[in-house]
C-alpha cells in the first residue's frame, strides 16, 4: 500500500471463497475437499499474470491482489474472469464436481482502509455479503456494506442467545384439499418474536442462521416441535392430519438426518405418515447419490418428501423420475403473477406431476380467480391467506375444532 501510495497507483483486493466447499467436505470426504482445493488453485493460477499475487488464505479462501488498476471496469473484468474459470467441472478423485466462486473486492485509496490489514478485511465483508445474496458473483466494498455487516453481526450474536433461550415459535398455516376444501396438514413456520427487536423475519435470521451453521441446531428444534404439538393435538382427539417441515440445505447434508428423524418420531410417539419434509431443487443439485439414498430412507421410514419452490430452480425432470418424492409444490410467484407464461408453467407442473403419480400443491393462494384457476387445471392441494394466514400454536386447537 505505501508502493502504492507513493506511485499514486490504485489497488484491488479480491477475497474469493469457494461456494458450498463445506458441503462437498461433508458428503465425500476431506480429501476430496482438498483435491477440490488443489483444483481450484490450478484454475486461479491460470489468470496469473505481471500485475497479480496469488495466495490461498485459510481452507476455502484465496486472494488476489491486483496491482496497476486503471479503472473499476478493470477489476470488474478480473472478477468476472475468476468466476469464468470455474464454469466447467472439476474432475476429482473420480468426481465430476460443479463448483462456483463468491468474490468480494476492495479498491485502494477509494475504500478508506488505512492498513493492509483492513483492505482485506472489507473485502472479507463484501464477500460475505455476495455470499447471503446470490453466490456465484462479486460485489466492491462500500461503505454502506461495513454498517449493513455490523447488523447481521448483531443479528448473529443475538441468534445464539435466541437458541440458548428458546426465544422461536412455530406458527402453522393450514394446507387443504382442493376439490373437498378439507384441511390435510399445516406447513410448520419459524418465527422469532424479540424482546427488543420485535418481530424478526425469517428472511433476515434463516440466512444468518445457514452461513453459520446455527440452522441445524434451529432446524432440528423445528422438526422436534412440530411432532410434538402434532402429537398432542392427536391426543386431544383433534383431527389427524400431517404436519410439513422445510429442510434447510445444510440440514439436509447431515449423514445422520434420518436417524435423527427416526429418533424424534419416537420421542414424541408421532407416526411418520403425519410428518412430510420439503426439500428444495437447489439441494438435489449438490449430491445427487446421496439425495437418492437419503430420500429412499426416509421413504422405508415411512416419511414423505415433497419438492418445495418447483419451477424456481433448474427443474429437472430427471429428479421427479428418479426421486422417491410424493409430491410437487409450485412456487408461489407463478400462483400470484399470472402471466400467460406462468400460466403455461403451472398447467405443465400439474400435468406432468399427475402424469408421474405425484401429488401437487400450489402456495400463495390469496384471491378467488386463483382457487377458480387451480381448481380448473385439477390441482390436488392449496395453501394461502385466501383460507389462513400463518397462525400461532395457541390457535391451533380452536382452528380444529371450527
Amino acid at each position: 500500500m505505501k508502493n502504492s501510495e507513493e506511485s499514486g497507483e490504485q489497488l484491488a483486493v479480491h477475497f474469493i471463497d469457494v461456494d458450498y466447499f463445506k458441503h462437498i467436505n461433508d458428503t465425500l470426504g476431506y480429501q476430496v475437499g482438498d483435491s477440490l482445493l488443489r483444483g481450484c488453485a490450478s484454475r486461479l493460477k491460470q489468470i496469473l499474470r505481471e500485475d497479480l499475487f496469488i495466495a490461498r488464505m485459510t481452507s476455502d479462501e484465496f486472494l488476489v491482489l491486483q496491482r496497476k488498476v486503471s479503472s473499476e471496469q478493470d477489476v470488474c473484468s478480473l472478477a468476472q474472469q475468476v468466476i469464468e474459470q470455474f464454469r466447467k467441472p472439476l474432475m476429482v478423485d473420480g468426481y465430476e464436481i460443479y463448483t462456483t466462486v463468491s468474490i468480494g473486492i476492495s479498491l485502494y485509496p477509494q475504500s478508506s482502509a488505512a492498513t493492509a490489514s483492513e483492505l482485506i478485511e472489507h473485502a472479507d465483508s463484501a464477500m460475505h455479503v455476495i455470499k447471503e445474496e446470490s453466490r456465484n458473483d462479486y460485489k466492491i466494498f462500500k461503505q454502506s456494506l461495513k454498517e449493513g455487516f455490523k447488523e447481521r453481526l448483531k443479528l448473529e450474536t443475538e441468534l445464539h442467545k435466541a437458541i440458548k433461550s428458546g426465544d422461536f415459535e412455530l406458527h402453522f398455516q393450514p394446507q387443504y384439499e382442493l376439490e373437498s376444501q378439507e384441511i390435510i396438514g399445516f406447513e410448520a413456520l419459524c418465527r422469532w418474536p424479540h424482546k427488543e427487536m420485535g418481530d424478526i423475519s425469517p428472511d433476515q435470521f434463516i440466512p444468518i442462521a445457514e452461513k453459520t451453521g446455527l440452522i441445524l441446531d434451529i432446524g432440528d428444534w423445528v422438526i422436534y416441535e412440530a411432532c410434538r404439538l402434532n402429537k398432542k393435538w392427536q391426543d386431544e382427539d383433534l383431527p389427524k392430519v400431517k404436519v410439513s417441515v422445510n429442510l434447510s440445505a445444510r440440514q439436509f447434508l447431515q449423514r445422520h438426518l434420518v436417524s435423527r428423524v427416526s429418533e424424534i418420531l419416537e420421542e414424541t410417539g408421532l407416526e411418520p405418515q403425519y410428518l412430510e419434509l420439503e426439500i428444495t431443487e437447489s439441494m438435489a443439485m449438490s449430491n445427487e447419490r446421496y439425495i437418492i439414498d437419503t430420500l429412499h430412507d426416509f421413504d422405508e421410514l415411512g416419511v414423505k418428501v415433497a419438492l418445495d419452490d418447483f419451477g424456481t430452480g433448474y427443474s429437472s425432470l430427471k429428479y421427479l423420475s428418479q426421486f422417491p418424492l410424493s409430491k410437487i409444490k409450485i412456487d408461489r410467484m407463478f400462483i400470484q403473477n399470472q402471466t400467460k407464461q406462468n400460466i403455461a408453467i403451472v398447467k405443465t407442473i400439474i400435468h406432468l406431476s399427475h402424469a408421474l403419480n405425484l401429488k401437487v400443491i400450489a402456495e400463495g393462494v390469496e384471491k378467488e380467480g386463483d382457487l377458480h384457476f387451480l381448481l380448473g387445471e385439477k390441482c390436488d392441494q392449496v395453501q394461502g391467506f385466501y383460507f389462513s394466514k400463518p397462525m400461532p400454536e395457541s390457535e391451533i386447537e380452536t382452528f380444529l375444532n371450527e
